[in-house]
């Protein structure tokens, strides 16, 4: 039987929620794509693409660990070690349907309709929490005020980034770019900005292209990768963001774009290179801390890990991922006084969103020393948090069927399916038991499935032979 490999937990970092201050920073990050987004797709030049030259066919072939080792999201990328939005896009292998592009990465969360509709509601949600709306920006005169540029900027940033309705601050910059004579590169950089959030990428390529001409800024340039990114061209936006951080030398921005980019086409060697280059500038990037750190616990280095866990430590981040991680690099270090502590702090301060995971990593924890009791309760707990943890599933069925129990271990594998079809564990649970039962032809297909998940599975591909030779007896 085949347990799911244990899951290390995404490291978060807290955005300040101020209106407008800070802001540019955090926009640097790509927002999650809706399902319209993916389901009515536009951009794509061809419908199968090379590996490596589209977000949605990442590299088959990588020098890091598989996935057996290393576990997958939904669309077929392996874990980074730190939460982004941009890596749940399908792959082009997958059949997307209406189900799988509404889910989240994760099994249980879901992703917005629209792009255009998060924005919306986040400008509700912004009002909401103040106590209402502070400005009617409907009942403005924006060509009266776009005569006044100081005014005019700090109202349109209000608009974009607070009030959440691009449209708006799209005809604020449209008419203030034309006061300007249009040799103002901010209104440009702003109009991209409007366009990228309307959806009219190409427009905000203009855009930005002529902003850096006039004024060759950071975040303009990061915008404008963000863009190549959206249009399914992430070897153009890479080498925009090379080429901009020749200029600006020392911009660690820059560079962890480009090792998103690596990371998100699955290149995690070259991903890596780029994570130590930020940490030589900056030693206290948090992503790219936790990014080496994981990549690290999966190449079987645990030791080094923890270091780096326990540098996050020193810099004050404190959260349930980074304990729980903690936890698993002192287990797999053989620091086993340290692993129960570490685990004890991640259920202190864990939540709703994660404390699921949490259990089942000290499942996987007893599972290790053998204490399978203590195992099966945890796997228990952590479906009665979340009860789509498809991982805890797979696992249980894997103890039920330690104990015997046939029907309840069937049930646990059929359940982790449902919840989560990327995982090639229970399929291929699911294929030995239905083997060992008599029952061929289920087998048959689940190993299929098993396959289809990680085509590379050697005990898959063992049963199928088995199976093959089994029907051709007949």
């Amino acid at each position: 039987m085949c347990f799911v490999f244990l899951v290390v937990c995404l490291v978060s970092c807290p955005l300040c929620h101020c209106w407008t201050r800070g802001l540019l920073i955090a926009c640097v990050k790509v927002e999650e794509e809706g399902v319209a987004d993916i389901l009515m797709d536009e951009n794509a030049t061809q419908a199968a693409p090379r590996p490596g030259t589209s977000l949605a066919r990442p590299l088959t072939q990588s020098s890091g660990p598989n996935a057996v080792v290393r576990p997958q999201t939904q669309s077929g990328r392996p874990l980074t070690g730190f939460a982004r939005s941009a890596s749940t896009r399908p792959c082009t292998g997958q059949q997307v349907s209406l189900e799988g592009a509404m889910s989240g990465m994760r099994p249980g969360t879901s992703r917005p309709v629209t792009s255009g509709g998060r924005f919306v509601r986040l400008g509700t949600a912004s009002m909401v929490s103040d106590g209402g709306q502070f400005i009617h920006v409907d009942k403005l005169d924006l060509k009266k005020y776009a005569q006044r540029p100081a005014i005019a900027k700090a109202l349109c940033d209000y608009i974009l980034y607070y009030d959440h309705n691009p449209r708006k601050a799209l005809e604020l910059a449209a008419e203030a770019t034309v006061a300007a004579d249009y040799q103002d590169w901010w209104w440009k950089a702003r109009l991209g900005k409007c366009y990228f959030q309307l959806g009219l990428y190409r427009d905000a390529e203009k855009q930005f292209k002529s902003a850096i001409q006039q004024q060759d800024m950071i975040t303009t340039n990061i915008e404008l990768a963000k863009v190549y990114v959206r249009l399914d061209q992430p070897n153009t936006a890479m080498d925009h963001l090379t080429k901009a951080s020749e200029k600006f030398v020392g911009e660690t921005h820059l560079l962890l774009g480009v090792a998103r980019i690596y990371d998100q086409l699955n290149d995690l060697e070259n991903g890596v290179a780029h994570y130590k280059k930020v940490l030589q500038l900056d030693a206290c990037n948090v992503e790219a801390i936790a990014s080496l750190a994981g990549h690290h616990f999966y190449t079987d280095q645990p030791e080094i890990a923890l270091r780096f866990y326990r540098r996050l430590v020193q810099m004050g981040v404190q959260n349930a991922e980074l304990w729980n991680n903690l936890g698993l690099c002192c287990f797999y270090a053989s620091q086993y006084d340290m692993c129960l502590g570490c685990f004890e702090k991640a259920l202190l301060l864990a939540d709703d969103t994660n404390l699921a995971d949490v259990w089942y990593n000290i499942g996987q924890v007893a599972v290790g020393i053998g204490d399978l009791v203590l195992a099966y309760q945890a796997f228990k707990i952590a479906v009665s948090v979340d009860s789509n943890h498809a991982e805890s599933f797979n696992n249980l069925g894997v103890l039920e069927l330690r104990k015997g129990n046939i029907d309840p271990a069937r049930s646990n594998f059929s359940t982790a399916m449902r919840l989560a079809e990327f995982m090639y564990e229970p399929a291929f649970n699911g294929a030995l038991l239905s083997f060992k039962l008599g029952d061929f032809q289920e087998s048959y297909e689940l190993s299929h499935k098993a396959l289809k998940a990680f085509d590379q599975h050697t005990d898959s591909m063992e049963l199928l032979k088995q199976l093959k030779q089994h029907f051709t007896s007949l």
